[in-house]
């Protein structure tokens, strides 16, 4: 049966609570809230004096009551001593009504008290949190944990962009540690799940409907195997004006825009100089020997030539129409130019200046967005340092050049960031598709490029540092786009949790910055990597690594001890080692010595010829059960570090020749000639890594969690 949502019922109630210039709703209020959604709480009055009271509790049937104060200005009601839990009996009821209305006056003495709320005192069960709370990322977002005085303590939580369905409800409850608990331990029944889904899916829709609602908090929720019941309920609308609507662009919008700014024909730089040590001067011959084989027009009013190129002195001079407008003037000439740039048509201005917002210029930036959409120029930056569309020999930065084609795109908002990214990249050779700094996201942000990269045939993997989102929902529309077909990686900086001190619900206090980051992102499919390396390494490794068909891992070592660690790697980024069958023990048996182990790990011993490597990862290669394989090498003089490489990468190739492809990884532990049998595997399709056992698991991890993501296991 489908419950009709009464919504003029809940716009009467906000409406009421705004026109007397209060933001939280009372207990009664809140009750009307809820029923008009359907949300199950328990039957409740509110008593003027003692003897209402005492007539309340005889009609909800003369069993133990909850008794709470209900005042407009007291919002933690338990803070001010304001609740009297499991009183029966007139006696009681009278002095505990007078108690509550006591301490609530100590508590505030100016506070309008509109009496008592007298509530049915729910039966035991597990005490849960239903929540939500508008994030300033992402809107509305949905909470599920376990509820109670410890919530805030535990913070066992997950979060879901806000409404959801039944099935995202249900899932919510198997996203938490405390799972099992719902399931039933030690003997107590499982919860009604089906009850406790409803409430995540009503409230998430009530706050859909009425975004003016900025926080609820259902805490306790009694979850019992008949049922699930709020306890208390706490609705808290938003203050002021809701803030402007971002300009959003549909996505064939977005791949237009951004073909011509990553695969330009034309380009302008203004600002270009023939004085080195300008940054006009840099991006110039960044352009120019990077080999871009498109048209560069430099535009400087007081130079006839730069660089053997003829200069223009406004951008609206030069013939031909222009794809991207390269800005490395001061920021105070920024606005006039890009009038120009608009007039001349261009859509795309990449802004390399700083001086805007991240100075508190924010007008001067207001002012050249406002301009760039009169004109409908896309703008990527300001405060940037450049970017690099390789496949294009296309090199607009003042930075070091790179020129290394491949299929990894990297994005970052910060440029020391960008740098660190470059440097990377050229000491592993890593092939990439694009380097682009987004600095400070007046327009183009991760979301565009998102979409570009998704579609783009020359990027199989996109990396993003990011300290923020301007629009999280847009970002996740577009990694759900482009997870199924390659993988995103996001390191997101500023892991803490400045805004939870301001909350005034146990949901705000919960949803720090970074747990909906987290959750989210998870539901979106992309894989959050913990620090710089990681996402560096992730991007690398992603890519050459083929899709694993199934779960069976196994570890082929020639040492215990790094079997042990990789044992413990693979535990640790929620892999599973396979339980090896009798007839594939026996096999691996019979290439390795008697004081060798089989099983899983495989050891092999350390001091077993080129050969039983190479026949145990054959064998590991060629049983299709098994799904991918994790080597342990160890330096030795009878296999030395080149050998090994030479012998593992033939195998691979050998068997990917008989279409077996199956994700191998590789740590390599000896001396310093390892680091070069590494780079070896790597540009042959192993994921190696020296002098650790965690690095190449936890590629191997990744890979894993985006083919969950992707729908491929």
């Amino acid at each position: 049966m489908t419950y009709e949502f009464r919504k003029d019922a809940v716009r009467a109630v906000l409406d009421a609570v705004r026109a007397e210039g209060r933001t939280a709703l009372t207990a009664p209020e809140g009750k009307a809230v809820a029923d008009a959604y359907g949300i199950a709480v328990p039957g409740e009055e509110l008593a003027g004096d003692v003897e209402a009271a005492v007539a309340a509790a005889d009609r909800l049937g003369g069993g133990k009551v909850v008794l709470k104060i209900v005042s407009p200005d007291i919002l933690h009601k338990t803070d001010a001593g304001g609740v009297v839990v499991g009183v029966e009996g007139a006696a009681e009821i009278r002095a505990a009504f007078r108690r509550i209305v006591e301490n609530a006056k100590a508590y505030a003495p100016g506070a309008r008290i509109d009496g008592v709320q007298v509530q049915q005192m729910l039966p035991p069960g597990q005490e849960v949190i239903v929540g939500a709370v508008t994030d300033p990322t992402f809107g509305k977002v949905v909470a599920f944990g376990l509820g109670g005085v410890l919530v805030e303590v535990l913070k066992d939580v997950t979060f879901r962009l806000a409404p959801v369905d039944a099935d995202e409800a249900a899932s919510m409850l198997d996203s938490i540690r405390a799972a099992e608990v719902l399931r039933g331990v030690r003997g107590a029944a499982p919860v009604d799940r089906w009850a406790l889904a409803e409430q995540i899916r009503r409230v998430s829709r009530l706050v859909t409907d009425f975004p003016d609602i900025a926080e609820v908090d259902l805490n306790p929720v009694i979850a019992t195997p008949e049922g699930a019941v709020a306890a208390d309920i706490r609705v808290i609308l938003a203050e002021g004006d809701a803030p402007k609507p971002r300009r959003r662009y549909g996505r064939e919008e977005i791949l237009r825009s951004m073909r011509r700014l990553m695969q330009p024909r034309a380009v302008a730089v203004i600002g270009a100089s023939n004085q080195q040590g300008k940054i006009g001067n840099s991006v110039m011959r960044n352009l120019i020997d990077g080999g871009f084989p498109g048209e560069i027009h430099p535009v400087n009013p007081k130079a006839d030539d730069i660089l053997g190129r003829k200069a223009y002195k406004s951008v609206t001079d030069v013939p031909g129409e222009v794809d991207v407008a390269v800005f490395t003037i001061p920021a105070p000439f920024v606005a006039a130019a890009l009038e120009e740039v608009g007039r001349k048509g261009i859509p795309n201005a990449v802004l390399i200046p700083s001086g805007f917002a991240e100075t508190g210029e924010h007008a001067l930036q207001a002012e050249i967005v406002a301009i760039a959409e009169r004109h409908g120029i896309r703008l990527l930056g300001p405060n940037i340092y450049g970017y690099y569309s390789t496949w294009q020999d296309l090199c607009a930065t003042f930075c070091t050049p790179y020129d290394v084609k491949g299929g990894v795109a990297l994005t970052s908002q910060s440029g020391g960031i960008g740098m660190a990214i470059l440097g990377f990249a050229r000491t592993t050779r890593t092939g990439v598709s694009a380097i682009v700094g987004l600095g400070n996201k007046s327009d183009i942000d991760e979301d565009d490029l998102l979409t570009w990269f998704g579609e783009d045939p020359h990027t199989q993997c996109i990396a993003m540092h990011l300290e923020d989102l301007k629009d999280g929902r847009a970002f996740v529309e577009a990694a759900r786009e482009t997870v199924p077909r390659k993988p995103v990686v996001v390191l997101k900086a500023g892991r803490t949790s400045a805004g939870a001190r301001a909350a005034g619900s146990h949901t705000g206090a919960l949803a720090g910055d970074d747990a909906v980051y987290d959750d989210i992102l998870r539901q979106a499919g992309v894989i959050r990597a913990p620090g710089l390396n990681e996402m560096l390494e992730y991007a690398r490794a992603l890519p050459v690594l083929p899709a694993p068909k199934g779960d069976n891992v196994v570890i082929i070592t020639g040492a215990g001890g790094s079997g042990v660690l990789l044992s413990d790697a693979i535990v640790d980024n929620g892999l599973s080692l396979m339980e090896i069958p009798d007839d594939l023990d026996a096999a691996f048996k019979a290439f390795i010595p008697p004081f060798g182990a089989a099983g899983n790990p495989i050891d092999i011993t350390g001091g077993e010829p080129p050969s039983t490597y190479e026949a145990t990862i054959r064998l590991g290669l060629e049983d299709p059960r098994v799904h991918a394989l994790v080597l342990g090498y160890w330096h030795t003089i009878v296999t030395p570090p080149m050998v090994f490489a030479e012998l593992t990468a033939r195998v691979v190739a050998d068997c990917r020749a008989k279409g077996i492809e199956k994700p191998v990884v590789a740590s390599l532990a000896g001396d310093v000639e390892v680091e070069e049998a590494c780079q070896y595997l790597f540009e042959r399709g192993v994921v190696a890594y020296p002098y650790t056992t965690e690095k190449p698991v936890a590629a191997l991890g990744a890979k894993y969690r985006w083919a969950r993501a992707a729908g491929l296991l």
